[in-house]
């Protein structure tokens, strides 16, 4: 039986982030990929121009046909955009008893552009993170989840404590926008924690490597890994799809999703 996996989030005209990049990543790692778009953006690799939201009750409808029809063995969430959606997208998830559930707090676009307005916080920490299996912040975005400063290893630490503390079976604080040398995810699971270290890329190719990383776990959590063989193999997917660039777009360009496969590395 094939895998099913659905994703909740916003629309990317420019195909590198949002729902474009979480179906090509779902394809790449051999799962079959849906999705309910919460928000059409007009963008490309030097901004994003404008944002449409979806009204609620269209959201809801689309979450509707896939739970009579398609039952996803894993989701995730990207860009919501509103209380209201976040709201109503949780309500949704529980009622269907849908689980292995990834949360990608999306808040800002590489550009700069905010993709999240200000009655979402409270949604998320309220009622995403309780169903989450995993939560993929980078550290901006848990820096505003948590009310801290993470600014050190430390702090980052005592952050993942919270989040996990809120619900997150798993919590994975992203180290791409840290000072360090090299890069650190951190991960921790409620009961340890460990780190994943790569070398940073010296690249401006890397929009959507939020987006992608979460598809890359949920893929492997509706094929049946364990949460930690699915963000480890997640972190492979984002490295080579950075490492590999397309060179498109005069800014921030998309990451390479087809790398990882033709890399050879499997799924």
């Amino acid at each position: 039986m094939v895998a099913k996996v659905l994703t909740i989030a916003g629309s990317d005209s420019g195909g590198g982030a949002g729902i474009q990049a979480d179906i090509k990543t779902f394809q790449e790692l051999d799962v079959y990929g849906m999705s309910a778009i919460t928000a059409l953006t007009a963008q490309n690799t030097l901004g994003v121009q404008n944002v449409y939201p979806i009204p609620v009750g269209m959201v809801l409808e689309q979450l509707n046909s896939i739970a009579e029809d398609l039952r996803p063995d894993a989701l995730k969430t990207g860009m919501l955009f509103s209380g209201v959606i976040i709201e109503s997208v949780a309500d949704k998830i529980k009622e269907n008893g849908w689980g292995n559930v990834v949360v990608d707090p999306v808040m800002i676009a590489k550009g700069g552009a905010r993709l999240l307005q200000d009655d979402s916080i409270k949604a998320i920490r309220e009622k995403l993170l309780p169903i989450a299996t995993v939560t993929t912040p980078n550290i901006p975005e848990a820096e505003v989840l948590t009310e801290m400063t993470l600014d050190t290893m430390d702090r980052r630490k005592k952050a993942a404590r919270m989040l996990h503390k809120l619900g997150s079976s798993h919590v994975v604080i992203k180290g791409g926008h840290g000072q360090e040398d090299e890069l650190v995810d951190l991960v921790y699971d409620g009961h340890r924690f460990f780190e994943m270290k790569s070398m940073r890329i010296d690249t401006r190719h890397t929009h959507g490597t939020g987006c992608t990383f979460a598809a890359a776990i949920a893929a492997g959590l509706a094929k049946g890994c364990t949460a930690e063989d699915a963000i480890l193999t997640a972190k492979r997917f984002i490295h080579h799809a950075i490492e590999v660039e397309l060179g498109i777009g005069s800014g921030h360009g998309p990451t390479n999703h087809w790398a990882y496969r033709k890399a050879g590395i499997g799924v």
